[in-house]
């Protein structure tokens, strides 16, 4: 019975870990994808990063991504069209990824 709760603790751990590493990409990303966005609205230093941040928090509002498009293409406008908009999500969720991986 010891190798069988050996498992499921295992088990539990890894998805525990496989869940803050998630969380962490998202924020990874989302901060990264504010920094860009803050680069198009011409913002610049403690500008751009207190609008990175802004934009991670807006990831907090519901489950998904939708929140954060939705600040960012309300923001960006005509800056940024829908379809770079989400390539710019997920080319920087794959950097995000592997930022958090070499950080290990």
């Amino acid at each position: 019975m010891a190798t069988f709760d050996d498992r499921e603790n295992a088990f539990e751990t890894k998805y525990a870990h496989d869940a803050e590493m998630q969380f962490k990409a998202e924020a990874r990303r989302n901060k990264l994808l504010g920094l860009w966005a803050a680069e198009l609205l011409g913002k610049s230093g403690d500008d751009a990063a207190a609008y990175a941040t802004e934009v991670v928090k807006s990831d907090f509002e519901e489950a998904g991504d939708e929140d954060v498009f939705r600040k960012l293409a309300g923001d960006l406008g005509d800056l940024a069209t829908e379809e770079v908009l989400r390539a710019k999500m997920k080319e920087l969720s794959v950097v995000a990824k592997e930022q958090i991986l070499n950080e290990v």
